[in-house]
């Protein structure tokens, strides 16, 4: 089984293909909606992109910082962003929905991380 991309975008800007960042240190909330291929559904895994400027301003505030799910780029390319995310969904295939959701959330925090019915 492998993953689809259903919806891939910002949940802070309306026009990624246009947007740049006014200073060096800058984050974007990203949205990915995925779901199995040929099948319906889907599920959110949110991924912040950001600078490494923006990194080193956690570590500076708070001395220690963890990355999880973050994206750290050196300059904002909405294309090359969107192929590098498209290219880590079509690789993270599994036996079951579950495992490949699990792959996915390597890369965004999954909603239904950690849940158990």
């Amino acid at each position: 089984m492998k993953a689809t991309i259903r919806s891939l975008a910002s949940l802070w800007i309306d026009d990624l293909d246009s947007w740049r960042p006014l200073e060096e240190s800058w984050s974007v909330g990203i949205r990915l909606l995925a779901g199995p291929d040929g099948e319906p559904g889907e599920e959110s895994f949110d991924i912040t992109v950001c600078s490494p400027a923006w990194i080193a301003e956690q570590v500076d505030r708070d001395g220690i910082w963890d990355g999880r799910h973050h994206l750290i780029v050196s300059e904002f390319n909405w294309p090359r962003i969107r192929s590098f995310i498209t290219g880590r969904v079509e690789a993270g295939q599994g036996q079951t929905w579950i495992e490949v959701a699990e792959k996915l959330g390597r890369l965004g925090a999954w909603e239904f991380e950690d849940y158990r019915p």
